[in-house]
């Protein structure tokens, strides 16, 4: 058994409207030294593979075929032996 932790993000050519609004909040509450605010997802699932490589091979399918947005988004990820 192993622990996928899986990391989305926009692209950096993509608009993070969603980022940029919790900048202007950070800013308002004062906090003018924060930049470049960039929300995404965090995505942990448990594998039930028989090797590290068959665990990184089966997430790695999940995030191309259903996760990540190939167009618009970036993804990485750890893998965690259980």
């Amino acid at each position: 058994m192993y622990q996928s932790t899986i990391t989305i993000t926009l692209r950096p050519s993509i608009l993070d409207v969603q980022g940029k609004a919790v900048e202007l909040g950070i800013h308002t509450l004062g906090m003018k030294e924060v930049e470049n605010v960039r929300i995404g997802k965090s995505i942990q699932m448990t594998v039930n593979a028989a090797s590290d490589d068959d665990a990184k091979r089966i997430t790695e399918e999940a995030c191309k075929k259903l996760l990540a947005n190939s167009v618009m988004e970036d993804y990485s990820f750890t893998i965690k032996k259980l």
